[in-house]
């Protein structure tokens, strides 16, 4: 039986993603999460979850850093990437950094019912009105190389990058993952030699860059 977790902050969008969902896999564990936090929780609760409908902007989640941690401490989770932004390049970014599929979220039902399905099946899925945009936009990413040294890195080493980019010191990193700061320390060494950055403030930068404008945010102001 697939397991699902609908990742979105917005209870109606959640309601049709699960109604998406049954429709398209009878009897699908269905689970929802509210947060990018929630999101890693119930990974780390059952690493067995077989597909996330990610939203990229959700609280803790600022664009396709998400999905980097998602597939960094969970590679065998597939992530549909759920966003109001249908950028050709956003959508190519977001392949670039592991997504399974992109859905934008004015998709309709049908659309919904057939990612779900593909995805499960280990088939890519975008819908068919940003397929020929996003393939012509392959030869402009400069994200392969930047998910290529995100990868490299462990989970543990990718949460300490995270908490590094928050501006926590060791100290606080140490505690924060209950490990030594000796092992903090060791941690950030593998980070700047596989990230190829000198620093903090550097590997601070890498992550940044996964940063996206909200566009539902843009339009609100």
């Amino acid at each position: 039986m697939p397991s699902l977790l609908i990742a979105d902050d917005h209870p109606l969008f959640r309601a049709a993603l699960r109604q998406a969902a049954m429709e398209a896999v009878a009897e699908a564990d269905i689970r929802e999460a509210g947060s990018l936090d929630a999101v890693l929780a119930a990974l780390d609760a059952d690493p067995g979850i077989d597909l996330v409908l990610l939203d990229l902007h959700m609280p803790g989640n600022h664009g396709l850093a998400g999905l980097a941690a998602i597939r960094a401490q969970h590679p065998g989770v597939a992530v549909v990437v759920v966003s109001a932004n249908d950028d050709p390049r956003v959508v190519r970014r977001a392949l670039d950094h592991g997504a399974a599929g992109y859905l934008p979220k004015s998709s309709g039902l049908d659309e919904l019912r057939d990612a779900i399905r593909a995805v499960l099946a280990c088939e890519q899925w975008l819908p068919g009105s940003l397929r020929a945009a996003v393939a012509r936009t392959q030869s402009e990413s400069g994200d392969a190389d930047l998910a290529a040294r995100l990868a490299s890195l462990s989970p543990q080493q990718f949460r300490v990058l995270t908490l590094v980019a928050q501006g926590l010191l060791n100290k606080q990193i140490a505690d924060r993952l209950d490990v030594q700061e000796r092992t903090v320390k060791a941690h950030l060494s593998a980070i700047f030699e596989r990230l190829h950055v000198r620093n903090r403030t550097q590997a601070s930068v890498v992550l940044r860059e996964l940063e996206l404008a909200d566009p539902a945010r843009q339009l609100a102001s």
